[in-house]
């Protein structure tokens, strides 16, 4: 049996660059709002804030759920599309369903529309777990021909056009759906109470509950997960609809504050979602990350495009920045994880392997049982 020796006083030494390689995203932060806020004297203003929480929101719920499917070892390309097709429900549902053969139309409340909202896009969410999961379908090809075909059905469900006038008619009763996108709480605006929301539910979900852990060490490896007992189909199928269920809300928060859908709302924004994943410092083979570290990648995009356009930045110019950006990002994590001691398995008494941790220290995942070493032999 090995024995791992630990440094001699076990003492922390300050670096510079551990410091700024571990902290990156929140730096970048940093660095973004000096230099804007000097550029521009608007940048920095309480208004200008609100309206750049606003678009972040949009970016950090779509990023948390794809976070989920990252930690899995998955991909979700299909959440840009499944957000527009959300928010043509959405449009259709406030604008009055006619029901031909019952001869009635169908006019929901606000709650309704938005509960069947986050059904629809839990809906393709699922179809995409039951593909990667049961099927055994790769997660970019399944993800992807779901792209085209939620796309696809938003496209002829109005023929390329746009549905507006989404304020609803006092005469049906279903007016508000415009306070989701316009109204604030306590000067907070809707999408942004959306977003905290969201992020302390996941953060719990993956920090406390044992949904957390069984995610961390199917996304860790999977094979030893499902020894361990681990309901790998089942989690697989979870991260996916929960991701669509996010994007859903994503649809709904952006069709309400532009009072319209468009069936072409949402498009590249899979790529964004999974760009605000990576500054966070998730890794995308999976079982490693975390909701505020998405959080912060949110931020890190939403204030870089908001500021680039207040200066003045051609929008071409703006793909390149958000593509350095989410390069130098990645090869970033890459030192991270690389740099990173990886943990004994024989820190344990009685010569027996230690279960795995996850990467959020929330404690030891399930593992198979190991037959404890015989006196002078080796654990098997």
């Amino acid at each position: 049996m090995t024995t791992t020796l630990a440094p001699a006083g076990g003492k922390k030494t300050f670096s510079p660059v551990k410091l700024l390689i571990e902290g990156r995203a929140f730096l970048a932060l940093i660095l973004i709002i000096v230099v804007f806020s000097s550029l521009s004297p608007n940048y920095l203003t309480a208004d200008n804030l609100l309206i750049m929480a606003s678009h972040v929101a949009i970016y950090a719920i779509l990023g948390m759920g794809m976070l989920l499917v990252i930690l899995n070892g998955g991909i979700d390309l299909s959440v840009g599309s499944t957000l527009g097709f959300t928010g043509i429900i959405a449009g259709f549902l406030m604008r009055g369903v006619e029901i031909s053969f019952l001869g009635i139309t169908f006019v929901p409340s606000v709650p309704v529309v938005v509960l069947l909202s986050c059904a629809v896009g839990a809906s393709v969410g699922f179809v995409n777990g039951l593909l990667v999961s049961r099927f055994k379908v790769a997660p970019f090809v399944a993800t992807l021909g779901m792209l085209y075909a939620v796309r696809g059905i938003a496209l002829l469900l109005t023929n390329g056009l746009t549905v507006n006038d989404l304020s609803g008619d006092p005469e049906l009763g279903n007016t508000g759906f415009d306070w989701l996108g316009f109204n604030r709480i306590l000067n907070v605006p809707i999408g942004v109470i959306f977003m905290i929301l969201i992020a302390g539910v996941l953060g719990l979900l993956l920090g406390r509950a044992r949904f957390g852990r069984w995610l961390y060490a199917s996304g860790g490896n999977e094979r030893a997960a499902e020894l361990s007992g681990v309901p790998v189909v089942k989690v697989k199928i979870w991260v996916y609809v929960l991701s669509g269920t996010c994007a859903g809300i994503a649809g709904l928060v952006l069709s309400s504050t532009l009072t319209s859908a468009s069936p072409t709302a949402g498009n590249t924004y899979e790529l964004t979602a999974i760009a605000a994943v990576v500054i966070g410092g998730a890794a995308l083979s999976g079982g490693k990350g975390n909701v505020r570290g998405t959080l912060l990648g949110a931020f890190v995009i939403g204030f870089l495009s908001d500021g680039l356009v207040i200066v003045g930045v051609s929008a071409y110019w703006q793909m390149v920045f958000m593509g350095v950006v989410i390069v130098v990002a990645v090869l970033l994590n890459g030192l991270d994880y690389g740099r990173r001691p990886k943990k004994s398995s024989t820190q344990t008494g009685g010569g027996g392997q230690a279960a795995p941790a996850d990467e959020q220290g929330d404690g030891p995942v399930p593992n198979s049982n190991h037959q404890p070493a015989k006196p002078g032999g080796t654990s098997r």
